[in-house]
């Protein structure tokens, strides 16, 4: 945790934020073409193509999933998360299209 707290404490907290909200879309839509497109392409019709696409995807989707739980961290002690809104962002991770709304309810300033 404190190697991870070293690596953002160079980054301002807009910066953070930014990357933060990217990631969670970044996420979602990496999903999206991974289970709506790749998935379904390679099942009907498997050629060099659709293994190529479903390789690149998968990867980038795994990068991006990656990023964002380690954005998790700083982005806790941005929005002031307790215990139980930092596990839920965790778990969102593996819940589709689940970290669009912890971007939109969750990461907010404004939350009662």
């Amino acid at each position: 945790m404190d190697f991870i707290d070293k690596i953002f404490s160079k980054y301002s907290q807009e910066k953070i934020i930014k990357w933060f909200k990217q990631i969670c879309v970044a996420e979602a839509i990496s999903c999206v073409l991974l289970y709506g497109v790749a998935m379904i392409w390679i099942r009907y019709d498997e050629n060099l193509y659709s293994i190529i696409f479903i390789s690149v995807i998968g990867s980038l989707h795994g990068l991006f999933f990656t990023l964002y739980l380690l954005l998790c961290l700083p982005a806790r002690k941005i929005y002031n998360w307790d215990d139980e809104d930092f596990v839920f962002a965790l778990l969102s991770a593996f819940f589709p299209f689940a970290t669009i709304w912890v971007d939109k309810k969750l990461a907010r300033f404004d939350r009662e």
